[in-house]
C-alpha cells in the first residue's frame, strides 16, 4: 500500500512538535551520524535537520554556525575511556588501553572527530582544540600515566619514565599511523607498537 503525503503529515508534524533536550540531542545525534558518513566537508545545517527530522530554523534558533553544532556535538558524543583495567604487568594494561582507543576512535563519534581533525583547516581546527584536549587528549594521557606509574611501583618500568614524551608517544603513534598511514589499528599492530615502542622505552636500565 504506498502512504499518501495526507498520512504521513500527521507523523512529520509530530516529529516538528519535538522540543528541548529531546530535541537537541536529536540534531546531535543527526551531526555525528553526518559527520560520521559525509565528513566535515559535505556537512550542511540542511542535511543535520534532514537527518534529525526537523525544520532548518530550528537548527539555526540553537546554533548559529556549523562550528558551534559541531563543537556541540562533539562535547556530547565523543568517545570517553574513563579506567584502564589493572592487568598485573604494563604491557597487559597498555595493550588494554590501546584496545580502548582504537574501539572509541572506530565508533560513530569517532569517525565524526577525525572527520573533524582531518578535514579542517588551521582556523576552523583551532575552534575545536578545547573540545578534543579536554574530551580526549587530556583523559587519555591521564589514564597513560596511571598505567606507568603502576608500572613502577612494580619495578616493571623505570623511575624516570613518568614524562610528557613518554606520555605523549602512544596517542602521537596512534593518531600519525590513523592519519597518514590509514592504518586500522589491529590486535597485531598494537601488540609491536607496545612490544617495540614502549616497553624498550619503559624498561628499567640495566645494572
Amino acid at each position: 500500500m504506498v502512504t499518501s503525503r495526507w498520512t504521513a503529515a500527521p507523523a512529520q508534524a509530530a516529529s516538528l512538535r519535538r522540543r528541548g533536550a529531546v530535541l537537541e540531542r536529536a540534531i546531535l545525534d543527526a551531526t555525528l551520524e553526518q559527520l560520521s558518513t559525509v565528513g566535515w566537508n559535505g556537512l550542511t545545517m540542511e542535511g543535520v535537520a534532514a537527518g534529525a527530522q526537523t525544520g532548518k530554523a530550528a537548527v539555526y534558533r540553537r546554533w548559529p554556525s556549523k562550528e558551534d553544532l559541531v563543537a556541540d556535538a562533539l562535547k556530547v558524543g565523543l568517545p570517553r575511556i574513563d579506567a584502564v583495567p589493572d592487568l598485573g604487568s604494563v604491557r597487559e594494561d597498555l595493550l588494554a588501553l590501546c584496545r580502548l582507543a582504537r574501539d572509541a576512535m572506530y565508533s560513530r563519534p569517532g569517525f565524526a572527530f577525525r572527520a573533524v581533525i582531518h578535514e579542517c583547516d588551521h582556523l576552523q581546527a583551532e575552534r575545536f582544540h578545547g573540545v578534543i584536549f579536554n574530551g580526549i587528549v587530556e583523559p587519555t594521557l591521564k589514564l597513560i600515566r596511571e598505567v606507568i606509574t603502576r608500572g613502577i611501583g612494580r619495578g616493571e618500568v623505570r623511575s624516570d619514565a613518568a614524562n610528557a614524551c613518554v606520555f605523549d608517544a602512544i596517542p602521537a603513534m596512534m593518531m600519525y599511523r590513523s592519519k597518514m598511514c590509514g592504518s586500522e589499528w589491529e590486535d597485531r599492530e598494537l601488540e609491536e607498537m607496545i612490544d617495540q615502542l614502549m616497553l624498550p622505552l619503559l624498561r628499567p636500565h640495566a645494572g
